[in-house]
């Protein structure tokens, strides 16, 4: 059952999708079609699954579940990792990769490998102050306080001194 994103209580769990590009206004389109099919019909053993999404600076996709009405189970969360996977083939954009980092530079989101971000960081390219994406979130609440968070607050933070 597809539900506003914004509307779904606190503690509602999170996945964190990261692309390695930004999505074409079209792609946006079509992504977020999909993503009402989806989550539409996304059960688990029959069961409807409260659910929403929201798409952040055009190149993240977060899925949300309001695991009060319903849990997910391992084949729901099957489903929805097929389901990005497809998108990942049909769209040729990596949204899997948790290696990867995205972090701000003014308003613009960098993308790099964690090796690249690690020596960006020995050579002070980026700081403890970096605005950097933790896709580690697990809730609705940790999304809204820490997702995106200075790298000294993150796990990013045993990179930057």
């Amino acid at each position: 059952m597809l539900v506003d994103f914004n509307t779904l209580p606190e503690e509602s769990r999170v996945w964190i999708y990261q692309a390695n590009r930004s999505f074409t206004e079209q792609e946006l389109e079509e992504i977020q079609s999909k993503l009402n099919i989806f989550i539409e019909n996304w059960t688990a053993h029959g069961s409807d699954l409260q659910a929403g999404y929201t798409i952040k600076y055009k190149r993240f996709i977060v899925l949300g579940l309001n695991q009060d009405v319903n849990n997910a189970t391992g084949c729901s969360i099957d489903a929805s990792v097929h389901f990005i996977q497809q998108l990942e083939k049909e769209y040729n954009v990596d949204l899997m990769d948790k290696m990867n980092v995205s972090y701000k530079q003014g308003e613009y989101v960098a993308y790099k490998t964690l090796t690249d971000f690690r020596k960006m960081a020995k050579d002070k390219a980026i700081s403890k102050n970096t605005i950097v994406f933790n896709n580690l979130v697990n809730n609705i609440a940790e999304f809204k306080e820490n997702w995106e968070v200075p790298a000294s607050e993150s796990w990013h933070s045993r990179f930057v001194k």
